[in-house]
Formats: structure tokens, sequence, C-alpha cells
């Protein structure tokens, strides 16, 4: 027959704070009047076989902070084979076993011996366990319980931030955040109140405000304005017990800056301004500074500063300082005092971003007016015209006058000027002035041909004040005048074949001239008279300035001459007409039977004496016409114009002597 024992584990209730135990599927919220005991079923004779075992634990509760000075009581545990003479041991093991929790290994009681704080650890689990003293054998199995810590409201609420820094917006609408804030609390949130904590505002009424679950702080004054105070410090209380009497608080502070909006337009600190500057400022040049002043800051304090009206509108202008948000007034187009003495402008200072919520304050502008007063300084003499542009003719005579500049003090005074011409740009000297007048001459003969521009200068100096001068260019154009004769664009040598055949063309000629006719170049070709009649060949004038050479008959032997001069007349159609004569070289040539030119040596007929009868004559043709023009007359010499001799070199080696005729 199967006997049961059974392990009691007890725990009494003990003062000042009590100890109980709960089943672990239901929790009690009171504490138990009297102990509750644990059953345990196990076998007979110490045996630790079992077929059946149903365990059942409780869950223990005990108080955190004690405070006493003895041992905190637990509670007590009990097996019935403990008959009370001393064979069974208690032994605890698990969480804090023999340090935090010991055990009175007779009796089985339990005790804490050290303060417990929940937030360190909230449950310990532990395993109790009956042996016997004498074999060390457990009589019964080893069983585990819990002692979970009851939380006391012991933690204060502590802020996640020692000091928050928060911004927002000037002149916000009531109740727009700002920032949240938040606190937690150590204690227990599943039990009680001791972790519901509740925000409130000590300080920073009643400008800002703060929601009690949530910690958001908000605005809670209309129309705060930045310029009229920017810092605010806020103290934010966070209590918990749901804020009830007797809960624990911490406090933070919340650094809260009012951010600038551009809710303050620019103003003039003066409606007039007065400035001077010399009549001789170049344009660019700063006059002075005015200044709008502004509340707002950075972004919404930027300023721009126009022109709008007035008499100088175009002679003045206005830029920003971007670093100082000052308006300089600049000189725009060169003054003259003499013309006009003062200007009077008004001058606007305006913000380039505007809120529109908030354009029922007024423009976001403001203007002042700004009187300028042109001084007077004394000026160099001012030229009638920036340049001058003189012509003359290339035939002009010595000191012929050309023209005439003209320049005056732009002061009062008109202190006289006179007149002298730069000499770095005519070296030459080409020209001179009247210095009293102004009058520009000639001093050198002029050529259209070699330089067509001169380029001087001219400077006009005060006479009594010789600082005070001035330049001013003048560019003379040289005028064209028919003195060149036009001659041929190159120089010309062409061939002639033996077979060629009467009206011929062999040569193109082309003629240049260095003048410039304002009606275009006209040219005509004809051969010099003493050459026209019985010439061999035709001058064809095309009347395109150019020309042909034409053969005047069928067939040419160069053994009878091989080198033809023809001397051609070349005219202009300009005043006056202009002519002269060039010189055409024709050699006869063999030719295939397409003219291709193959051979222009002519075969020298050999006498014993070693020279060719050609020969022969050709040197004494040239002998005889030497002769007479050394021992002729000078009268007589026009009559020899037109006949030409040309004595070819003599080749020693016998090579043929050319012969030469004019025509």
């Amino acid at each position: 027959m199967r006997t049961y024992r059974y392990f009691l584990l007890l725990f009494w209730v003990g003062q000042p704070y009590p100890t109980f135990s709960t089943p672990l599927s239901k929790r009690t919220s009171g504490f138990p009047a009297k102990k509750r005991a644990l059953e345990l079923s196990g076998n007979s004779k110490n045996e630790l076989n079992r077929s059946k075992r149903s365990w059942m634990w409780n869950q223990f509760f005990l108080l955190e902070e004690y405070t006493g000075s003895d041992y905190q009581y637990v509670g007590k545990l009990h097996s019935d084979q403990d008959r009370g003479d001393g064979s069974l041991k208690y032994i605890l093991s698990g969480d804090g076993a023999g340090d935090l929790f010991i055990i009175n290994e007779n009796t089985g009681d339990i005790q804490a011996t050290k303060r417990l704080d929940r937030e360190e650890k909230p449950v310990y689990i532990l395993r109790a366990q009956a042996i016997n003293r004498r074999t060390g054998r457990p009589v019964e199995p080893e069983s585990e319980f819990i002692i979970k810590i009851h939380d006391i409201n012991d933690n204060e609420p502590i802020f996640t931030k020692d000091v928050y820094t928060a911004t927002v917006p000037e002149m916000s609408d009531v109740g727009t955040f700002v920032v949240q804030v938040t606190a937690t609390d150590a204690d227990d949130p599943t039990y009680g109140n001791s972790a519901k904590v509740v925000y409130s505002i000590l300080q920073g009424q009643p400008y800002f405000s703060v929601e009690s679950e949530t910690g958001i702080i908000k605005t809670a004054l209309l129309n705060m304005d930045r310029e009229n105070r920017e810092q605010y410090q806020v103290v934010i209380q966070a209590k918990d017990m749901g804020g009830q009497m007797g809960g624990l608080s911490g406090t933070t502070t919340v650094n809260i800056t009012l951010t600038d909006v551009n809710d303050n337009p620019p103003r003039f600190p003066q409606s007039t301004y007065q400035f001077k500057t010399p009549e001789s400022s170049p344009p660019g040049t700063p006059i002075g500074r005015i200044k709008a002043s502004d509340a707002d800051m950075g972004e919404n304090a930027e300023i721009e500063y126009s022109i709008t009206e007035g008499e100088g509108l175009d002679m003045f202008d206005v830029v920003t300082d971007q670093e100082t948000q000052e308006g300089v007034i600049t000189v725009k187009k060169l003054l003259d005092f003499e013309k006009k003495k003062v200007y009077t402008l008004k001058v606007e200072a305006s913000n380039p971003h505007v809120e529109p919520r908030f354009l029922y304050l007024g423009p976001f502008k403001d203007a002042a007016t700004v009187r300028i007063m042109v001084e007077d300084v004394d000026e160099p003499p001012v030229f009638s015209k920036l340049a001058y542009i003189l012509q003359i003719r290339e035939d002009a005579q010595i000191n012929t006058t050309i023209g005439s500049v003209t320049a005056q003090d732009p002061d009062a005074a008109r202190n006289p000027v006179k007149y002298s011409v730069d000499r770095h740009t005519d070296m030459d000297r080409i020209f001179n002035i009247d210095s009293g007048n102004g009058s520009i001459f000639t001093s050198k003969l002029l050529d259209r041909e070699t330089l067509l521009w001169h380029n001087i200068t001219v400077i006009a100096t005060e006479i009594n004040n010789p600082k005070q001068s001035s330049r001013v260019p003048l560019y003379i154009k040289v005028l064209d005048v028919n003195d060149n004769a036009p001659e041929f664009a190159e120089f010309y040598e062409t061939f002639v074949c033996e077979k060629a055949k009467a009206d011929q063309l062999i040569q193109t000629l082309r003629a240049i001239d260095k003048d410039d006719p304002y009606s275009g170049h006209q040219f005509s070709f004809s051969l010099a008279p003493e050459a026209a009649s019985g010439s061999n060949f035709t001058i064809q004038d095309n009347k395109d300035n150019t020309a042909g050479i034409l053969t005047r008959k069928n067939g040419y032997n160069r053994h009878e001459m091989s080198t033809y001069l023809l001397p051609v007349v070349i005219s202009d159609n300009d005043y006056p007409v202009q002519s002269s004569t060039g010189t055409v070289t024709v050699r006869v040539c063999a030719c295939d039977h397409h003219g291709n030119m193959q051979s222009c040596h002519a075969e020298a007929l050999i006498h014993p004496t070693g020279l060719s009868t050609g020969a022969l004559v050709a040197i004494l043709l040239c002998i005889v016409t030497l002769l007479g023009k050394l021992l002729l007359p000078a009268s007589y010499l026009p009559m020899l114009r037109g006949t030409h001799c040309y004595c070819d070199t003599l080749d020693l080696s016998a090579s043929p002597i050319k012969a030469y005729s004019p025509i």
C-alpha cells in the first residue's frame, strides 16, 4: 500500500512589512490574515521514485525598502517528514540564497538579510529542499518558488534632459507647439500610481502652458514680440502618483527663444540727407551713405535701396552694402557744375522678404529726400568733338591748311587755350598747328601710296594753368591723285611655236596701278608706235583691264629669229593720263602637234671659225648700234628710240648664239 508524505512551505505575515503568497494563476491585492501552506505529495521510505507528482507553488510578495533593524522575515519551510527531532535539514538555493536570503536549516525559517530595491531586481527565483541530515539524501525533490518584490513609491520622476532648448517664432498664435518634455519614473507602472507622471508649469506663465499628460509645451499668450523680449525660462514639474499629494516630483528648465519674423518695416532716422561731390567725380564714385533701421534681424532685416524719383534719376545710383545694410549713393554719369549745381532725389528703402500676414501693419518701406550739391573744380579744356577726321589731296603744297580743331575752358573763367601737336604721334613732323586758332596745315609733301592715313594727337592747354590740358585724336586721310602710271602685274616671257597660225593667242597681259581712282581702274593696251608697223605680233585690248598677244603670220623660224621683244604701252583713263611701256619677251620654240614646247634652242650653222652666220650678224648689229649712240649728237638719239640690241654670252664650247629682234 502506497503512503503519502507532505512537504509544507509556510509563510507568516510579519510586521511591519508583511509577506504573503498567492497562486500563480490568481493575484490578490490584499494581505492574508493567516499563514498559508503549500502541500506537496511524495512517497514513503525516502524513495525518490514517484509514479505521480502534482506541484502547485505560490508567488510570494515582499515589500521593498525595509528599514527595520532586524532581518526581514520571509516565511517558513516545513516538510511532513519533519518530526522535530532534528533529523531533517532544510536547504535553500537560487537567486540570493545564502547571501540575500538565508534559511534556518533546522526550522526552515527564511529571512532577507538586506534592504531590497525593486528597481534593481523585481523578482527572485529560489529552490527549496529537505534532506536527511544523516544520509544527506533528499526526502523530497527540490521545488522552485518565486519571491516578487512589491513596489513602493520610492523614485521621483526624472526628465530625459536637465535643460531643454527650444525656439518658436514670435507673434505665433496661442497654442503653437514649442517643445515636448519627457520624464520617466523607475517605479512599477503596473502597480498603483507610483509611476503615473503628471506635468505642470512652475515658471513661465502666462506666456506658455504645458499639457499635463503629454508634456507638450505651447504658447499661451498672443503677439509675443521678439523685439520686446527674446528669451524665456520655463520650469516644468513632473509629479508621480498622478499628481496627488504625497507624490514625488522632479523639475527641468526649458530655455525658449523667440525667433524673428519680418513684422517691422525699415525706417529712416531722418527725412532729409545732404551730400557734396566735385563735378570731376567719375562714374561709380561713392558720394555718401544712408541707412534705414529695421528692428528685425537676419534675412528679415535686409534692405534694398532705390531712387524712385527726382531730378538726378539718371545721374546717380544707389546700391546696398550687404554687410552694413547701408544705401551707397554713387555717381552714374559725368557731372557738370556749369550746367546743374544741385540735384534732389527721393530714395526708398524696402524689405525684399515680406510676410503677407503682417502686411496689415502697413507698407514695409520708407522714403527719404537726398540733396546732392555739385562742387566746381578747375577742369581741362574740352574739345568740340571727341575725334576729328580731315582730308587732303596728296598733291597739296607745303603749308596747305587742312582744317582746324576747337577747344575751350568749360569753367566760368573761360581761360584761353593754346594748341600743339603731340610729336610722339607725328615723328616726321608732316603736320603743324596754329597754337592760337587750332588750324592744321602741312609741313611736308604727302604721298597717298606711301601712307593713306595719318593719326596724330592734338593737345589743348590752358594758358593760365598749364597743368590743365586735354587731348583729342585727329585722323587725316590723304586723297588720291593720278600720279602713278600703270605697269605690268608681272614680268612676262612667253613663247610661240614655229608652226603657229596667224591670230593665235600666245599670252594674256594684266596691269596694276598704285593709284586708286574713284571710278576704278580702266587700262588700255597697245604696241608702241615704233613697233606697230611691220610687227610679227599684234595686241588685242580686251576692255577689261587685260590684253592678249596674237600672232600676225603663219609660221616662225627660230633659226632666223629665236627671240622677239614686244614694247607694249599701258595707259590709264584718269586725269592726267599716265602711261608706261613694258617689254614682253617672245621666244620661238619647236613644239609637238599639240602645241607643247619641246625646244627653244636654235641649231647653229658652224663656220670654221667656230661661229654661226646668225651669231656673226647679231654681233655686228650690236656693235654698229652702240657706236651710233656714242658718236651721234644727242639730238639724233630719239631716232634710235625703239632700237634694241641684245648680245647673249658667247659659249666657248660652240653653243649656238641666239639672235634677238625688237619686234
